[in-house]
């Protein structure tokens, strides 16, 4: 595996990361030892985890039937003083 020094990842950070994604991994040393490895993420369980936050609180709250109707005869005396 391809190995960058701290100044090297610092200075073509962009272009190194295009290059992970592409499957190319590396490792970031310090001091010749090496400290972090950076690979591609897995793009279907990106997407997994993002899809899973839909529907967090169902079952836990309900809306009203009457909800767009709440606060019909506040909302315009506190509005237009009727």
């Amino acid at each position: 595996m391809r190995k960058v020094n701290m100044h090297e990842a610092k200075t073509h950070l962009s272009r190194l990361v295009d290059e992970a994604a592409a499957g190319e991994a590396f490792l970031i040393c310090k001091a010749g030892r090496a400290l972090v490895q950076v690979t591609a993420l897995d793009a279907t369980a990106s997407s997994t985890k993002q899809k899973s936050r839909l529907g967090l609180l169902k079952g836990h709250c309900q809306v009203p039937d009457d909800f767009d109707q709440l606060g019909d005869d506040v909302i315009p005396e506190l509005f237009e003083g009727r």
